[in-house]
């Protein structure tokens, strides 16, 4: 953490360095959109010539970057892993311990029941989020008794037990992800969040590269250890890694800027104006406004949160192939560790190729062609998957599918708050319930997998393919929606 005085005679060597003769030492012109809303900088802030502007806005940002998205990173990392290691869970004797029948729905339906308690509680957790304004405080919280849930789980000993307890991982687990895109848009402007959003959905990409390799070595390893399953230790072990995490994260989140201690004056008056000036309103001052419901009633009434649930429904329907994947890849032949080990290389590609598009993204502004062009990978991944049975060409579709489906989903996230900025309770509420309704697709997805459909699963290919190209087809609904954002702007009010 940097030093709210130590900031302070930075920015004053800063500010003599901008104000030593140099001919371009003027104050910055406003934007655009803040000279036609008629908005006015603080004091503090029409003080700065433009240079200086730009140098403390650089450290800023680079400031945020630093303390908040290692953390937030870990932090998806884990929720991820707690929520999916149920699959690799069944591979170490999940099924066999607690009698469920491999003939039957019983797994799916424990799979998907975390998706009913994540939906319900999503968008109240935005809401209160958004209400009191101390996510350091909240989200730490609540991994700390997800991350307690998800150890419990090694104590169940039957099927009703098991179904209680991932409902309930459910329930708690919902509150992070949607917070945290509400979250990264309380800091960054709408040019900067495609990157940060992905950023932030490569935890969930690094879980899935490095979930397998550390579900080998528990499974591999612990089986029998002190008289508990492999799968009773992956449980255990990840649950208490969790808590140990969030722990931490209690004193390393910033808050909201108007609500953060770390910034120096400058620094935070700075933070709240670019976002003001950004999207024409203090989302801190506007959020104490605003009741709980008035900003979910808005987020309905407006016909662009429609589309985009469309669209990220059907992306997030074709990648419920991840929940599944460590059996979809054992479906090659090789046995339960190999195919743990199998599952690493086509979220390492994924990373890769999401960081590169979303960077793309931001710095030409288009959205897309980012999302639909991998759209179109992933499709022709899923024809490959169902077409043919041969390991090799098998494989190169589970390496594809992957990166195609993610790739266009993080940009399309970014899309969420980009086209809905304000106000802050409607931002909150619409992420939330975009993402809420959309992991409904995760419900019945889940019984698209059942054992006697292995190893082709040709009814599970076909659905995700045709999510795809609706999802595909749904785009151009989105464009001009987000094109014309800001003449929207510059016209309300």
């Amino acid at each position: 953490m940097v030093d709210g005085k130590q900031s302070e005679v930075d920015h004053a060597s800063l500010h003599h360095e901008h104000h030593a003769g140099d001919p371009e030492d003027v104050p910055p012109k406003l934007s655009l959109e803040a000279e036609r809303r008629g908005l006015q900088p603080p004091p503090i802030v029409a003080a700065m010539s433009h240079e200086y502007r730009v140098e403390l806005e650089k450290k800023l940002k680079r400031k945020v970057d630093i303390r908040l998205l290692p953390m937030i990173v870990l932090m998806y990392i884990l929720n991820y892993i707690d929520r999916n290691n149920i699959a690799a869970a069944r591979l170490a004797g999940l099924e066999r311990d607690l009698n469920l029948d491999p003939n039957s729905n019983q797994f799916q339906t424990a799979v998907s029941i975390l998706f009913v308690g994540y939906l319900l509680m999503q968008v109240p957790s935005n809401l209160f989020l958004n209400k009191i304004g101390k996510p350091a405080l909240y989200l730490p919280t609540c991994m700390v008794i997800w991350g307690v849930i998800s150890a419990a789980t090694a104590a169940c000993r039957n099927y009703a037990g098991l179904l209680v307890i991932r409902f309930v991982l459910g329930f708690v687990e919902a509150a992070y992800f949607p917070g945290c895109l509400y979250y990264l848009s309380c800091w960054y402007t709408r040019e900067e969040l495609g990157l940060r959003t992905t950023i932030l959905y490569t935890g969930s990409l690094i879980s899935g590269a490095f979930s397998g390799l550390i579900s080998a070595g528990i499974t591999g390893n612990m089986d029998g250890a002190r008289g508990l399953g492999a799968w009773q230790w992956l449980f255990l072990i990840e649950g208490v890694v969790t808590v140990a995490v969030a722990f931490a994260a209690f004193f390393v989140l910033p808050n909201f800027p108007r609500t953060t201690s770390w910034l120096s004056e400058e620094e935070t008056a700075l933070a709240v104006w670019r976002l003001e000036e950004d999207i024409g309103e203090d989302d801190w001052k506007n959020s104490g406004e605003q009741t709980f419901w008035h900003g979910f009633k808005t987020a309905l009434e407006d016909v662009k949160t429609w589309i985009l649930l469309v669209l990220i429904f059907c992306i997030v329907a074709s990648a419920s192939i991840t929940n599944f994947f460590p059996t979809v890849v054992q479906t090659l032949g090789y046995n339960s560790v190999i195919s743990l080990l199998l599952t690493c290389p086509p979220y390492v590609l994924c990373v890769i190729t999401t960081c590169i598009n979303a960077w793309h993204a931001d710095r030409t502004g288009e959205r897309y062609f980012h999302i639909v062009v991998p759209l179109c990978v992933a499709m022709a991944a899923f024809i490959l998957g169902a077409a043919t049975h041969a390991t090799a060409p098998r494989y190169v579709a589970m390496m594809l599918l992957v990166p195609g489906v993610y790739t266009g989903y993080t940009t399309a996230l970014a899309w969420i708050s980009n086209t809905l900025p304000r106000p802050p309770a409607k931002r909150a509420a619409a992420l939330a319930f975009i993402n809420a309704v959309s992991n409904c697709s995760s419900i019945y997805a889940s019984y698209l997998y059942p054992k006697k459909d292995s190893p082709q699963y040709t009814a599970a290919f076909i659905h995700n393919c045709i999510s795809v190209w609706y999802a595909f087809h749904n785009s151009p609904d989105v464009r001009p929606l987000a094109s014309s954002l800001c003449c929207q702007l510059t016209l309300e009010l």
